[in-house]
């Protein structure tokens, strides 16, 4: 198990998935509430040990929420290509856009909940797992005309989920880490420009994740080789190492408002480049 607690909130990665919580009077089963925090030697033995998986956008966006208000829809982005040529760009590309599904839902913005749900549909069909996906576009165009946010949340998880359960099925185990990058960096984008908007050093403390940098490229290394070569992803693996310098605070310290201003600009940066196209 691998635990972090990101201004408050509880972000806890295990065997099972990842569990996201706000502190309770209560003590979860899955996490001391004497230690909350594990040093450096644990955290390592249970990256080992345990099937860590990466946070998703809407996890990012919730510890943020919970911290402080935040302009949301000053995280929007223009529309971006759907037509890359390479499946690990569109792979990359798919997490960005279900990033900015989750983005829409923090701004209670339908209308924009229901262009993304339609490009999140469009991308998926070009790597050939829309069939469920459909579906899942259909009801988050429903739930967005309804104004149920809690709902359209958990249906953007599930549509994140079946998107993954559909590589899994066929064999793109490589493509799921992509999407979940993907996903991963546009989130991280967008809660590093907002904190830097607003920084104080508890909204730091949000974007000081080292551990969660070296296991990120951890799975990088653990995708075929084929995949490790495309000009793309090694791109991005470099820049990751790159942002990873940023973070490496000593346990407790947050990041200063430069370093977060230097994580946006390179996460920004990352991102353009993973939406280019060539």
């Amino acid at each position: 198990m691998f635990m972090r607690n990101l201004a408050g909130v509880t972000l806890v990665l295990m065997s099972g998935g990842v569990a996201f919580a706000a502190p309770s009077p209560v003590a979860s089963p899955s996490a001391s509430a004497s230690s909350p925090n594990l040093s450096a030697e644990q955290t390592a033995q249970a990256i080992k040990t345990d099937s860590v998986t990466i946070p998703t956008p809407g996890e990012l966006f919730s510890a943020l929420a919970k911290a402080t208000k935040a302009d949301w829809a000053g995280g929007y982005r223009g529309p971006i290509a759907m037509n890359y040529k390479t499946r690990p760009q569109i792979a990359l590309n798919l997490g960005g856009l279900i990033a900015d599904g989750f983005i829409a839902v923090q701004a209670q913005d339908a209308q924009q909940v229901k262009n993304i749900g339609g490009d999140i549909t469009k991308m998926a069909k070009a790597l050939g797992v829309s069939e469920n996906i459909l579906a899942r576009g259909n009801s988050i165009s429903q739930f967005a005309e309804s104004d149920e946010w809690s709902a359209l949340q958990e249906e953007l998880e599930a549509t994140q989920n079946e998107v993954k359960a559909s590589m899994q099925s066929h064999r793109d185990q490589d493509l799921v880490i992509l999407v979940s990058l993907g996903g991963w960096i546009r989130g991280t984008e967008v809660v590093s420009g907002l904190v830097a908007k607003n920084y104080d050093a508890k909204l730091g403390q949000i974007l000081r994740q080292p551990e969660l940098l070296r296991f990120i490229r951890s799975k990088i290394a653990q995708i075929s080789p084929e995949l490790q070569n495309d000009p793309l992803v090694k791109s991005v693996n470099g820049q990751l190492q790159e942002i990873e310098q940023i973070v490496a605070k000593p346990f407790g310290q947050s990041l200063s408002a430069a370093e977060v201003t230097k994580m946006n600009e390179s996460v920004t940066k990352l991102m353009q480049e993973i939406q280019k196209k060539n």
